[in-house]
């Protein structure tokens, strides 16, 4: 398990470029292993970094097949729908496709769509061994919580399932469905994307204090983590 590689850059833009070129050489080294490129997305500030990035980057769009890290249960036109805001922000600003997309039935319950989106993984994925993504990128909130996965939630410690349910998110929409940590941390590679000063006491107390917060127990056993920030982000750690 290496050290994480904290890049800290001007603005919210160079952020955005830093990211989607570490993202154009990663799915460029995985076509050229795999034939294929698998990533996972998170919602929030993410969709908009990639909306504009993304367009920008040189690679072989047909072979990616994105997944999510974890997704609300409601209908893909509901605003909650992570995948409905990358279907209208990234579908027809880049060459993919929605069969590309990986998605969750919006019509189950949280415990059958986390059952039916483990079948969906098994296609891309032996059923026999952890999922080994790609790429995860990541979000943060304010308490710390990355994909599905709060501060003090018995799903921290869930290692039976690759995706597990969640009906009580602190953070409405209630029902959603997580990646859990043993397949998070077995990626090939996780990054944290982040701006704005807003974040910068909770990027402290991960990575400079060592809270065990959620995001804080993203560490792949095998693989690299990098969190990309801003000056704003970043403003508490900089003397690390």
């Amino acid at each position: 398990m290496s050290s994480p590689v904290i890049a800290i850059k001007e603005s919210e833009t160079d952020v955005i470029t830093e990211l989607c070129d570490l993202i154009q050489d990663i799915a460029s080294k995985a076509i050229e292993k795999d034939d294929v490129f698998k990533v996972g997305l998170s919602g929030g500030s993410l969709t908009k970094f990639l909306a504009y990035g993304l367009p920008k980057i040189e690679t072989d769009w047909s072979k990616w097949r994105l997944f999510f890290c974890d997704e609300r249960v409601v209908p893909t036109e509901n605003a909650d729908s992570t995948y409905g805001v990358y279907k209208t922000s990234l579908i027809g600003r880049v060459p993919l496709t929605e069969d590309q997309f990986v998605k969750i039935d919006p019509h189950l319950t949280a415990e059958e769509a986390a059952k039916d989106y483990i079948q969906k993984m098994c296609v891309y994925f032996p059923p026999d061994s952890l999922p080994r993504f790609h790429l995860l990128l990541l979000g943060m909130g304010p308490d710390g919580h990355t994909c599905s996965l709060f501060p003090d939630h018995r799903l921290l410690d869930e290692t039976s399932v690759w995706v597990a349910p969640i009906t009580n998110s602190p953070k409405p929409p209630s029902s959603r469905i997580t990646l859990t940590f043993p397949v998070i941390n077995n990626a090939e590679c996780c990054i944290f994307a982040l701006a704005g000063a807003a974040k910068a006491d909770i990027v402290k107390r991960i990575l400079k204090d060592k809270e065990p917060l959620p995001a804080g127990r993203v560490k792949p056993t095998d693989g690299k983590l990098y969190w990309i920030l801003d000056s704003g982000a970043a403003k508490h750690i900089k003397d690390m």
